[in-house]
């Protein structure tokens, strides 16, 4: 698991490290790290040119000793400084060393047309402008010389990207956009979370001995050996009512097909048994394609209610249906909703809820429970952690909000990001198909977090699969479960203790 720590939670660690530690040990972990992971993308490259980009704090010193290293070891170094103070308002031994290096110096307030000509030609930008205590946004002189970068040009933040905000709360705006970012001895909120993650590409952390083992995450990401870790899988002893049964009210017959998504997915993902309520025509097409599954009320561990269901149904055939929907919301049972399912929820529940809009469902939920004004998808899209954490408040529920960046937020818990999936997945059905995976992890008796973010790892895990850079259907991902997770255990069971 990737686990991500606040800048207080780093403070209190760096300040405990230095406490024991010669003055500057850090600083020099730190640019060691830098400049290592620097040569390497040259090498890989061919480059030869580094221009680094500081400013007055850590991150300026980082780079500093950073291309001071890089220097000594034959590379062409520059430096532009940033930093309003000029030339004093840098870590003067780390501008000493790199000066000794042979590094050429420009203050950008000197000659901003020559620093940004040195810049355009640099093989290599290491930006240690602003760091973890900065704030979101750049200084419009830092904005112009950023716009002056070769696209061709690798480009290394130090710690977080110059311009984000570190807590990953608010968007990019006007920030570096990074090809690799380099962070110190843990991932910081902004690398994880969908207002920074784009701007962070690439991340590589260095461990620089900082003691995080007790430290609360604030954002957290599952990742490939997780699965091992949580995913149920039976014993000897286990039966398909001890491994779990899913109720699955989805599909109409206005949108028949949710259906078969759901229920192939829940039984790819291994559910023990399926008992499955619904109108003729979805009931025949999951005959069809799920024989295994059940037709008809029965005793369920938990719930998938909504995919293709609407929430106010003409037909008197799909009347049961939707009763049987109120009936598995009111219940004392784990209950995954999604879709038109969402349209009936009207507060909190007391069981296990995980809820599963994607941008404008939110919206919408939030617009009704609120009680107060509209609100826009834009606005979910412009902040959506905010967003899904009321919605969290508002119901007690997980909520998974799905997007490039799928966010899971429970009470209790760290926020979990995953972002395995494919652009390719912004397909219809795509998330009748989670809805499944998670339903069974559910029935399982997993915690609706577990559920709700490993639900979300191996559904994004098997759509890149399917995918190989491609377009993809839901129905081939629905497919792709089982060979998907087991793989993911075999990698589990093979992996070194």
């Amino acid at each position: 698991m990737i686990r991500s720590h606040s800048v207080e939670t780093v403070r209190a660690a760096e300040a405990q490290a230095m406490a024991g530690l010669p003055d500057g040990e850090l600083m020099e972990r730190a640019a060691g790290g830098l400049a290592e992971v620097a040569a390497a993308r040259l090498e890989d490259s061919e480059g030869s040119t580094v221009v680094g980009l500081v400013g007055s704090g850590d991150n300026g010193g980082d780079t500093l000793y950073a291309v001071a290293e890089l220097a000594d070891s034959g590379y062409a170094c520059a430096v532009v400084v940033l930093a309003d103070g000029g030339r004093e308002a840098l870590r003067q031994e780390a501008l000493e060393a790199a000066e000794d290096a042979g590094t050429i110096v420009h203050v950008a307030a000197d000659d901003e047309d020559a620093a940004a000509q040195v810049i355009a030609e640099a093989d290599l930008v290491l930006d240690g402008i602003v760091g973890i205590g900065g704030r979101p946004g750049l200084q419009p002189r830092a904005a112009r010389l950023v716009d002056a970068i070769d696209d061709d040009a690798w480009v290394i933040a130090v710690d977080v990207a110059s311009g984000l905000d570190p807590s990953g709360e608010t968007g990019e705006g006007d920030a570096v956009w990074a090809d690799e970012t380099v962070t110190f001895s843990t991932a910081k909120p902004a690398h994880l979370l969908p207002a920074g993650e784009a701007a962070t590409g690439r991340l590589t952390v260095v461990d620089i001995g900082l003691d995080l083992s007790d430290a609360v995450a604030a954002v957290e990401r599952l990742d490939y050996d997780d699965v091992a870790l949580l995913w149920p899988v039976p014993g000897a002893g286990d039966d398909k009512y001890s491994r779990g049964v899913l109720g699955v009210v989805a599909g109409s017959e206005a949108y028949p097909g949710a259906a078969v998504l759901t229920t192939t997915a829940a039984a790819e993902a291994g559910v023990g048994m399926i008992r499955y309520v619904g109108s003729p025509t979805p009931v025949g097409l999951v005959h069809a394609a799920v024989p295994e599954a059940v037709v008809g009320t029965g005793q369920v561990q938990a719930w998938a209610v909504g995919p293709g269901l609407p929430a106010q149904e003409s037909e008197p055939s799909g009347h049961s249906q939707l009763a049987a929907a109120r009936v598995a919301l009111a219940s004392d049972l784990p209950v995954v909703v999604d879709a038109g399912g969402l349209e009936l929820v009207d507060g909190p529940r007391p069981a296990p809820t995980v809820l599963t809009p994607h941008a404008g469902e939110l919206a919408r939920l939030l617009t009704r429970l609120g009680g107060t004004s509209e609100v826009t998808v834009d606005e979910v899209r412009t902040d959506p952690l905010a967003h899904a954490r009321r919605l969290a408040d508002l119901t007690g529920a997980t909520v998974l909000l799905k997007g490039a960046t799928t966010l899971v937020i429970t009470h209790g818990n760290p926020v979990r990001s995953q972002a395995e999936a494919p652009p390719w997945l912004a397909t219809a059905g795509a998330g009748d198909v989670l809805t499944g995976v998670i339903g069974a992890l559910l029935a399982a008796g997993l915690e609706p977090h577990d559920a709700a973010s490993l639900g979300a790892l191996v559904h994004g895990v098997t759509a890149d699969r399917v995918s190989g850079g491609g377009p993809l259907r839901a129905l081939a991902v629905a497919h792709g479960i089982r060979p998907t997770v087991r793989d993911l255990l075999a990698r589990g069971r093979t992996a070194p203790v």
